[in-house]
């Protein structure tokens, strides 16, 4: 009895040390990484494409992070042609309204701050652009065509011009130079933007840049910093996987081929219910198509076009249409490829201009039609062989009626009806 008292007297020991030991071990790591969390560092985001929701969730998100770890700047390297203006709005909010001192970096060479670009460079704290960049409006055209000058009076862009206008007063950049980029397609080299105070300096790389904002003081929502960033941790924010796939299917031409698949899938369903594999396709690629439609400006009729085709091509199959349906199915199909993303009216001033590629629409819609003449071909040559098999083999046989023949009925011949 004794002996079990000292085993168990010593067993609770060892767990009590043990316990104790592995607490110390979990307290040095959360200790550590929240020491590294707060240490002075950088965050740096990629930012290239066009500016849609999924971008403006990744910069909220990155802003957030920074003011979460306390970072001591914020990076974001740019290069956009431009994009949404409801989503520039929604960044350019978030970025006035941090705390954290944020620069947006145009790189690399040859990078762009086009139209939605503006607006995102001007409002950060720092605006910075690498050598043989450029920023402005970048001449964007309307999807009909129109040049930019033509949407001058749209209430669109007025609005995007007083935008532009106070957030240069804000931040105390050339407010003139910078509304010309709204309202006449302005754009500036590198060097032109610093001469007129549209930027305020260029960097060679990222380590140019934070070796000239060392020193540098800047006035934030929470006081006047002066930015220690001589040889600084930088951390990189990185998208998400759910980003990265939002990303891949916002394409244009993504969207095309997915509105493309899913009516063609619903359609044979419909024709050949049981099938089930073409409808849950059909159903699936229709629903990631229109969580894709939210992030572009997606000309619905565009949509019902290519619906329209996909559906006079397969009922061309199933009924005596002798091309008819076949060619409205083409028609329609080029139509609502060519006019998917064309914005009859007035238009975001800070969007790029946008289309499906013209390869592709012309590549599917060839495919359509050779697809569509070999099943008509199929389709027909059964037809005619049926009647030629049918009809004189019947001629002298003998039947017995089985459904008064008023004037059809049913004759049931050789077990046959």
């Amino acid at each position: 009895m004794v002996w079990l008292i000292r085993v168990h007297h010593n067993l609770s020991l060892r767990i009590v040390f043990i316990a104790f030991f592995a607490g110390l071990f979990i307290l040095g790591l959360v200790g550590t990484a929240l020491a590294q969390t707060q240490a002075p560092h950088v965050l740096v985001l990629k930012v290239d494409g066009v500016i849609n929701p999924v971008k403006e969730r990744l910069i909220q998100r990155a802003i957030q992070k920074a003011e979460d770890d306390e970072a001591t700047l914020l990076v974001i390297e740019l290069d956009t042609p431009g994009g949404l203006l409801d989503s520039t709005r929604k960044i350019v909010e978030s970025m006035l309204a941090t705390n954290v001192p944020t620069v947006v970096y145009v790189s690399p060479r040859g990078a762009r701050a086009g139209s939605a670009g503006t607006f995102i460079t001007a409002a950060a704290h720092f605006a910075v652009m690498s050598p043989a960049s450029n920023i402005g409006a970048a001449t964007p055209v309307s999807g009909a065509g129109e040049d930019l000058p033509k949407t001058l009076a749209n209430k669109a862009t007025n609005d995007a011009a007083a935008l532009i206008r106070s957030i240069a007063q804000e931040r105390g950049r050339n407010a003139d130079k910078l509304e010309e980029t709204v309202r006449q397609a302005a754009s500036f080299t590198a060097t032109e933007a610093v001469a007129l105070n549209v930027v305020d300096f260029m960097a060679e790389d990222l380590d140019d840049l934070l070796a000239q904002l060392d020193g540098q003081t800047v006035t934030t929502n929470s006081g006047t910093l002066s930015l220690d960033t001589r040889d600084i941790q930088r951390r990189r924010v990185n998208k998400t996987f759910l980003e990265h796939f939002l990303e891949f299917i916002s394409d244009p031409n993504v969207i095309f081929i997915l509105i493309t698949i899913g009516g063609l899938g619903l359609v044979i369903e419909l024709f050949n219910p049981g099938l089930y594999v073409p409808g849950v396709v059909g159903i699936i690629s229709l629903l990631l198509a229109y969580l894709a439609i939210g992030n572009l400006p997606v000309n619905w009729a565009g949509v019902a076009f290519i619906l329209l085709a996909v559906g006079l091509a397969v009922l061309e199959t199933q009924v005596a249409g002798w091309g008819v349906l076949g060619v409205g199915a083409i028609v329609s199909f080029l139509v609502g490829g060519l006019i998917l993303f064309t914005q009859f009216g007035g238009r975001s001033p800070t969007l790029p201009s946008m289309s499906v590629n013209l390869w592709l629409l012309g590549g599917v819609a060839a495919v359509l039609a050779l697809t569509l003449l070999y099943l008509l071909r199929v389709v027909y040559q059964t037809r005619a062989g049926d009647e030629s098999k049918d009809h004189p083999s019947l001629v002298g046989e003998f039947g017995i009626v089985t459904r008064d023949l008023a004037p059809r009925g049913i004759v049931e011949l050789a077990s046959d009806t």
